[in-house]
């Protein structure tokens, strides 16, 4: 069983169909939508600030998520991947969005629906991404536009074998 703490009066609330890894940490102000996973070392701390989590989002081995004390929430929309070892502090994620592995997306930041954050990249603080754009680097850039097939491809294929994958371990 995951480890799944209150904290300041606050507990986490879940969905239907969600799965956690033994060693995931979900803590304090967490609210969860349908169909989420939350993999192996990764941490959810909903203690400074609230965090809002929508339906079939997955958050892949060693990601955490986290906010600043009174200055910002975290709020993910629905079909979102967060990759393995990404860090995802004070901001807002959109519908539809992969962010890669050992990404960091900053406070204030908003990446719209229909994105991809590439492996490696930082977007800095205050970051507003493009819809249906990819972004790389150091610190991110727009590198170039959402195609449906990468979409599809990328995007839609891991939130949807997500879900299938959580399914192995129930």
């Amino acid at each position: 069983m995951a480890l799944i703490k209150s904290c300041r009066g606050k507990t986490p609330v879940f969905g239907d169909n969600c799965w956690f890894a033994e060693n995931a940490t979900i803590v304090g102000e967490v609210k969860m939508g349908n169909d989420c996973s939350v993999w192996f070392n990764s941490v959810i701390r909903g203690d400074v600030n609230s965090i809002r989590i929508g339906d079939k989002v997955n958050v892949q081995d060693g990601a955490v998520i986290h906010c600043t004390f009174e200055k910002t929430k975290v709020n993910i929309g629905n079909n979102v991947s967060i990759g393995h070892n990404a860090l995802v502090h004070g901001c807002e994620i959109r519908d539809n969005v992969l962010i890669g592995m050992g990404a960091i997306v900053m406070d204030h930041c908003v990446v719209q629906s229909n994105c991809i954050i590439a492996a490696g990249a930082v977007l800095l603080e205050g970051t507003k991404t493009e819809e249906w754009s990819v972004y790389a680097g150091v610190p991110a850039k727009k590198v170039k536009t959402l195609t449906p097939e990468l979409f599809d491809g990328e995007v839609k294929r891991i939130a949807n074998n997500y879900v299938k994958y959580a399914s192995w371990f129930k």
